[in-house]
């Protein structure tokens, strides 16, 4: 799936991931998309409570093994306000 803006949110623990995820989301327009790559296990039910709370959409989410650690990716469709 395509993206328009990255964040790489890998070795950071809560809750840097999601305050750096707010702050990309606000730099794109409604209905853009970003990727999140992290790899705290927390961020799992961060994002998601996270994407509830605020109506970003969470169009996917994969789980993988990285070079160190498990990674967790997410593609974030920001709200239209």
């Amino acid at each position: 799936m395509e993206f328009d803006k990255e964040l790489d949110a890998r070795n950071l623990n809560c809750p840097l991931p999601i305050l750096r995820c707010k702050k990309a989301l606000a730099e794109l327009s409604g209905g853009q998309v970003l990727k999140v790559v992290a790899t705290d296990p927390g961020s799992v039910k961060d994002f998601h409570a996270f994407a509830r709370q605020t109506g970003h959409e969470i169009l996917s989410f994969t789980e993988a093994e990285g070079k160190t650690k498990r990674e967790y990716t997410f593609l974030m469709r920001k709200r239209v306000a």
